[in-house]
Parts: C-alpha cells; structure tokens; sequence
C-alpha cells in the first residue's frame, strides 16, 4: 500500500512563493518515480513537475519551468515543490503522486489527497 500525504498549500498573493510537501514511506521515495500535477476548476489534471525512478531525471511542465522546482529530502521521505512567482492561473488543487515501486513502471498509480492552493489578491 502506497500513502501520499501532501501538505504546504495556502492562499498567497500573486508574486508570491509556496513550498508543498509530499511526505511518503521510505520503500516508496527510494523506489518510484514521483510527481507533482494540479487541477483547477473544470480543468483536467495536468502534469506540474516529475522525477524518475532514479532521481536521475526532472521534469517540468512549460507552463512552470522557471519558478517551480522539485526536489526531495532522502532523510524525511518527502518530496518538495518550492513555487515562486506565482500566478493567479496557478490556482489549482495540487496533486502528489507515486509509480508502483513493485514494479519498473513509471506511471503513476498513487495518488495524495490534494492540497488547495490559491493565487489571489
């Protein structure tokens, strides 16, 4: 069983800065690909932000290249999404999610409950 706890999100100004969390057991950080994605209201969920089984690869959407930067901490278990200059089209629920570390794939299979985050001023 994979749990995914996201935390960090908020109400901020636009301009502003945001750090989420995704904190994970140890088996699943060492062992999946993880990532970020976002939902804004009647929108699909798209890709923010990923890094790859190994950690040898990070991913960015174009809409975010630039201000958002994902990164973990191997000592907590936690994956981080720092965003900074942000837009009030940034607004969204955002998303932790994790690949089966079972198996080799790079899909995301799990997923947190979703944190609000929202650009306004």
């Amino acid at each position: 069983q994979v749990h995914l706890e996201e935390s960090g999100g908020g109400l901020v100004q636009p301009g502003g800065s945001l750090r989420l969390s995704c904190a994970a057991s140890a088996r699943t950080f060492s062992r999946s690909a993880m990532g970020w994605f976002r939902q804004a209201p009647g929108k699909e969920r798209e890709f923010v932000a990923g890094v790859s089984r190994s950690g040898g690869r990070i991913y960015y959407a174009d809409s975010v290249k630039g201000r958002f930067t994902i990164s973990g901490d191997n000592a907590k278990n936690t994956l981080y999404l720092q965003m900074n200059s942000l837009k009030p089209e940034d607004t969204a629920v955002y998303y932790c999610a994790a690949s089966d570390p079972s198996s080799n794939s790079q899909s995301y299979d799990y997923w947190g409950q979703g944190t609000q985050v929202t650009v306004s001023s």
